[in-house]
């Protein structure tokens, strides 16, 4: 019997804001345990909350990305739950009337182009961390109050493919809006993973698991594809899916049932009666339209339209905010579109993944790598120069010419000297010219990399293949 399978995320996103989203107390990773805190934050008896605009703002960006509604009236809700890092023994969320309601987020699996609904986004407040050590727990309050987003979406999603895809569209989205720094190691992006199976010929949905608090991508995409196959197995022995919620063991590589799956009345959600409904003004919204930023499967377009580079390139680039801007700097210095496209997809990514760093810790600025260009372009520099002064860029910055001429790796390009270079190659190869007027190619190379060898390096290929065909009459 063949089945279906449902797959929806639940994505919690902190913001990138400068304070907690109820108290001034900063919202950065990291600290001392339980510095970052104040009685706001803690639940103290007696300690009011106060809406961070920002956090709002950046909910409603991130919305209007994806092109949800945005609510004319939302509001805060408490969600009443006991964990050891909640301390207020509530959470301050939203319910009934999220911030943003739909959208969709597009994605492209082996060539297919599929919408994933987004039902709703909605605010709440991050809880504390829990530390389990040998014998005992600690917990940590900073993260306590962090603004956090909730993306949820429908059950669209069919595969663990396609959960993947999900995910990495909707990180660049919100880094291309500035949203959130999505660090997964700092647990910025998080997600709850609900999946059932059904036989292909029922209509409702089966009975669904929920995976909770996977904070990476490939992690998903592991506990999925175990969990798909481990439902079908239990309904093919005709046993019964419970919905429960479970949790992923990476060593073991397999979900296990932690509890069974609380309902929304569970939580007995009612308003939270310190914080006053959200009503944004329907100009200011209009106001955070208008400075959206472009969005990654836009900007795609864009550079095979205006740069003329391949479509798989341009995927490659925009897929990180800083590298694609980095590339389209160097494109418009170096004038040279398609070299600026193979430098950053070979050389460049390869150095950065190499040393494990990011697009925005590069020591090569775009001005540099546009020179360095320049000078392949202009015949100063033949390409393995210039990788080597690639190299010394990477490693410390500089300028490109001051490298080229401190290293001495000027391209020989004078006709006189690459004569007698060329003739000295045919005289020390004749089975080499031989070859190549019996119609082997091949044996040009040869020839082309002796005259390279003789130069140390530094000769123009190109001239001296031209040279060499002319002098052998081919």
């Amino acid at each position: 019997m063949d089945y279906k399978v449902s797959i929806g995320l639940e994505v919690h996103v902190q913001l990138r804001t400068k304070s907690k989203i109820f108290c001034g107390c900063p919202n950065d990773f990291g600290g001392e345990p339980n510095t970052h805190v104040c009685p706001v934050c803690l639940g103290y008896p007696g300690s009011l909350p106060v809406i961070n605009e920002e956090a709002i703002r950046l909910t409603v960006m991130a919305g209007l990305m994806i092109g949800s509604r945005i609510s004319e009236y939302s509001k805060f809700d408490r969600k009443n739950y006991f964990y050891p890092d909640m301390p207020k023994n509530y959470q301050i969320s939203q319910y009934d009337k999220p911030l943003c309601v739909g959208g969709s987020v597009e994605i492209e699996v082996e060539g297919r182009k599929k919408t994933i609904g987004i039902t709703r986004i909605h605010l709440e407040e991050d809880v504390g961390k829990n530390t389990h050590f040998e014998n005992s727990s600690g917990i940590d309050f900073n993260r306590a109050g962090t603004p956090l987003m909730e993306i949820v979406s429908e059950p669209d999603m069919t595969s663990a493919d396609e959960a993947m895809a999900f995910l990495l569209v909707l990180k660049q989205i919100l880094l291309y809006g500035g949203i959130s720094d999505c660090n997964l190691e700092q647990g910025n992006m998080r997600c709850d993973v609900n999946c059932s199976v059904r036989p292909e010929t029922q209509v409702e949905l089966g009975v669904k698991t929920e995976i909770k608090n996977m904070n990476t991508f490939k992690g998903v995409h592991k506990a999925l594809s175990y969990e798909i196959r481990r439902q079908i197995a239990e309904v093919e022995k005709g046993g019964r899916i419970v919905q429960e919620t479970r949790r992923w063991d990476p060593d073991a590589g397999v979900t296990l049932g932690m509890r069974s799956k609380e309902y929304a009345h569970d939580y007995r959600y009612f308003p939270e009666p310190d914080l006053m409904p959200v009503v944004p003004a329907r100009e200011q919204v209009e106001q955070w339209r208008r400075q959206l930023p472009e969005l990654p499967v836009h900007r795609r377009e864009r550079l095979v339209k205006d740069y003329g580079i391949p479509d798989y390139d341009a995927g490659v680039l925009v897929a990180d905010k800083a590298l694609a801007d980095f590339y389209e700097s160097t494109a418009k210095l170096s004038g040279n579109a398609k070299a600026a496209s193979n430098w950053v997809m070979t050389d460049m990514l390869r150095c950065l993944s190499e040393k494990g760093l990011e697009p925005a810790q590069c020591k090569v600025t775009a001005e540099a790598l546009a020179s360095l260009i320049k000078l392949v372009d202009g015949k100063m520099l033949n390409m393995p120069s210039a990788r080597e002064v690639f190299a010394t860029l990477f490693e410390r910055g500089g300028d490109p010419a001051a490298i080229m001429k401190e290293k001495g790796l000027v391209q020989v390009s004078d006709t006189g000297a690459l004569e007698e270079m060329a003739d000295k190659a045919i005289a020390d190869n004749p089975k080499s010219v031989a070859d190549f007027k019996a119609g082997k190619a091949a044996a040009l190379q040869f020839l082309v990399g002796q005259v390279m060898r003789l130069s140390k390096g530094k000769a123009n290929p190109q001239m001296v293949g031209e040279m060499l065909r002319k002098k052998l009459g081919g």
